[in-house]
């Protein structure tokens, strides 16, 4: 039996996009209508406080954080917007990096390393290879 060697490439990048966009859109959910996002910062950012960081820089992280997870996640499984997504979301795997670095240089690294192994692929894979986005609908449209 042959495979096509396009369309597991097609599958794989979907895959990758949609298990990608599924894991920050859930926890981008969870911190915005779950928790909250001041419940957020009540009871994770406020022990950032008493590090050299401003309070305003801490709570507009807390902010930003949670909303880019949500809305770069949901445009990950759409597929639109991939590469602004994908920017926006390597600097939120960049702040939280540090955050958590900066209160336990030693820290688990495993939920930003699999979402950074699932990112990186993404940004260098060419984009006309994930056939399967909302984005190809709208461009052949035009």
């Amino acid at each position: 039996m042959q495979f096509n060697n396009d369309r597991n490439r097609n599958v794989a990048l979907l895959f990758i996009r949609l298990l990608l966009g599924i894991i920050f859109l859930l926890q981008g959910y969870g911190k915005v209508f779950s928790i909250g996002v001041s419940d957020l910062y009540d009871s994770f950012f406020i022990d950032y406080e008493n590090t050299f960081l401003p309070i305003w820089l801490l709570k507009l992280t807390a902010y930003y954080t949670s909303y880019a997870e949500l809305i770069g996640g949901i445009l990950l499984v759409l597929g639109l917007f991939r590469n602004f997504a994908l920017y926006i979301l390597a600097s939120v795997l960049l702040i939280v990096s540090f955050g958590h670095g900066l209160m336990m240089p030693i820290w688990d690294l495993q939920h930003v390393l699999f979402r950074a192994i699932l990112l990186i692929p993404l940004l260098l894979l060419p984009q006309e290879w994930d056939n399967w986005q909302l984005q190809h609908l709208i461009q052949r449209k035009k």
